[in-house]
């Protein structure tokens, strides 16, 4: 009964199928839009990975209320999508990421989704760890009217081979990467252009201005990912990518 309005976009052997995948989830921050996505289309088998606390500046596009608020991350998500569907696997860390535990976290799961922050090397091991498990990886971005996600597996290129100093890789290279692609296929996205400009020139060292409206865009390509990966289907990986825009 939960799933009958999914009849005709997908069967019910796929139902079941994409019921029991191990999914991980690195990152509670867009990767909290991204999970209840995915649970809601029928994915119940999710662990989450995350240190962080809920903060007030998470609100205005992360899956969290006021009343979560100094809560662990995990702890305020799981909550969430077990009120969702209480019959869901749903695996907690309540921890960051690192070289010593990054290994027995990524083990057992057949996809991933990356959306860990870049303030070290984390993410990009990440990816290298599974790339060498053959576990697909998915990178959303949230680009304020538009989403983006890279797909990154085994016979992919890793997200920093666009960029000569692979020390100093972070998530603006990946957007302006796409920014410069889009232009040169005659498809320039002149408003994305100017928004990194623009946060480029801020004199503060902030993170990136973020809305709600990507969260969700990107957490509807990822869901869809999930499904064409997890029942085979084809798909672009990188250097392609999806993005999806209303601007």
């Amino acid at each position: 009964m939960r799933y009958n309005r999914n009849r005709i976009y997908l069967d019910n052997a796929d139902q079941q199928k994409i019921k029991q995948i191990p999914i991980l989830l690195g990152g509670a921050g867009i990767g909290s839009v991204i999970a209840e996505c995915a649970l809601r289309f029928g994915f119940e088998n999710i662990t989450i990975v995350d240190g962080d606390f809920v903060e007030l500046t998470n609100l205005n596009r992360q899956n969290y209320i006021e009343d979560d608020i100094g809560i662990s991350k995990v702890m305020a998500l799981k909550k969430r999508l077990l009120n969702i569907n209480s019959n869901a696997k749903i695996q907690t860390y309540n921890c960051f990421i690192n070289k010593k535990n990054i290994k027995s976290i990524i083990d057992g799961h057949q996809i991933a989704i990356n959306a860990l922050d870049f303030t070290t090397n984390i993410p990009i091991l990440f990816d290298q760890i599974c790339r060498e498990k053959q576990i697909p990886v998915l990178h959303p971005y949230n680009l304020g009217w538009g989403g983006l996600v890279v797909v990154i597996d085994s016979s992919s290129l890793p997200l920093n081979s666009i960029v000569r100093d692979k020390k100093s890789f972070n998530e603006l290279h990946v957007v302006e990467y796409v920014s410069s692609y889009m232009k040169f296929w005659g498809k320039p996205q002149n408003w994305l252009e100017d928004i990194v400009e623009s946060y480029k020139k801020e004199k503060e060292t902030l993170p990136p201005p973020q809305l709600a409206v990507a969260s969700w865009l990107v957490a509807s390509i990822c869901t869809n990912l999930l499904y064409k990966i997890a029942t085979n289907k084809k798909l672009k990986i990188f250097p392609e990518f999806y993005m999806s825009t209303i601007e």
